[in-house]
């Protein structure tokens, strides 16, 4: 078994992440600034189940001196640990950048200073190739479709840094990349679309299905920005799991490369039109939301190819939109007094 780091390790992925390396014997320590909804809860969590299994470390990636210490005789870092929102981004550029880039920095050069530089996972966001205005798009009764992206946005779709996120995201993703390059570091990418499932504290500017489902299970206002015909890809928590999973067993392969990790063209859902009509069957009654203008940068189709991971991974999702979703559904309805 191996000594893991797992900086964000309180947030919705972490925490899920921190709970499959326990259970399955690995010395686990969370670096967690505990700064996101529900991190303490998760916390709390992981404690009912493991006891004093892990390590908890309250700091934050923008100090390297505790990144360098919290790094040290570590075999594997998952960097989590992220500003996530587009939103918070364009209203405090500055911070945005510092815990996006500089905080992925001093994890390169903190696991780049020790003897035996650990395997680093960096998780990456498909905001990187911004607003694609260049892809065509068709509209459909439902939804949006790519006209000619059949597969969807492979590995070398162009960047396009639409945002302070964007450019923040970006710049560590390329950082991550070429510190493998130049320094022999062992680094994976994985651009992620959206991932949702249990432990998700979803909010308007993240986390977008978790969002929807603890509203319309607690009565709360919903708003749509734009028509609510935009597709996404998802992807469940225990699927991205296991793709990270086979990622570090692979490194031979996975060194250095980048994956774009959803839950392909299999796995879409238009975040309105075709959402509202499975959480009605979930919730039985319809949901009534409001409407709001787009969102700047908000893309219309967003759907990962997925055929690398599947190629060099030995990986596929294994959990249906349909199945994923009401087993997040039913996590909230069981776990309503956390969203209190």
């Amino acid at each position: 078994m191996a000594r893991v780091l797992v900086t964000g390790g309180a947030g919705f992925i972490g925490s899920n992440l921190a709970h499959r390396l326990l259970t399955q014997g690995h010395d686990v320590i969370i670096y967690d600034n505990l700064s996101r909804q529900g991190t303490e809860k998760n916390v709390g969590w992981l404690r009912d189940n493991h006891g004093d299994g892990f390590v908890l470390v309250q700091g934050d990636v923008r100090d390297y001196p505790s990144v360098l210490q919290a790094v040290q005789r570590c075999e594997m870092v998952y960097h989590l640990a992220a500003q996530v929102a587009v939103t918070w981004s364009v209203a405090d550029p500055r911070e945005d950048f510092e815990i996006n880039a500089l905080g992925t920095l001093n994890l390169l050069e903190a696991t780049r200073e020790c003897e035996e530089p650990p395997i680093l996972l960096f998780t990456s966001t498909n905001k990187v190739y911004g607003g694609m205005e260049e892809v065509d798009i068709v509209e459909q009764e439902k939804r949006y479709a790519y006209a000619d992206l059949p597969r969807g946005v492979s590995e070398a779709q162009p960047l396009d840094f639409n945002s302070p996120y964007g450019c923040s995201k970006g710049a560590a993703d390329q950082y991550v990349r070429d510190y493998s390059r130049i320094y022999g570091l062992r680094t994976v990418v994985v651009r992620m679309s959206c991932i949702y499932g249990p432990r998700q504290f979803g909010i308007e500017d993240q986390g977008w299905v978790a969002h929807f489902l603890i509203s319309s299970v607690l009565g709360r206002p919903i708003t749509i920005y734009g028509d609510g015909k935009q597709v996404r890809d998802i992807l469940y928590v225990d699927d991205l799991l296991l793709a990270f999973e086979r990622a570090v067993e692979r490194i031979d392969v996975t060194a250095g490369q980048v994956y774009n990790m959803g839950g392909g063209p299999q796995n879409t859902i238009s975040i309105w039109t075709e959402f509202s009509e499975l959480l009605t069957r979930l919730l039985g009654h319809k949901v009534e939301v409001g409407f709001d203008d787009w969102r700047p940068g908000d893309q219309a189709v967003y759907v990962s190819d997925t055929t690398k991971a599947r190629r060099e991974l030995g990986w596929e999702p294994l959990t249906s939109v349909t199945v994923g979703i009401e087993k997040l559904f039913n996590w909230v309805v069981e776990n309503k007094d956390l969203f209190r």
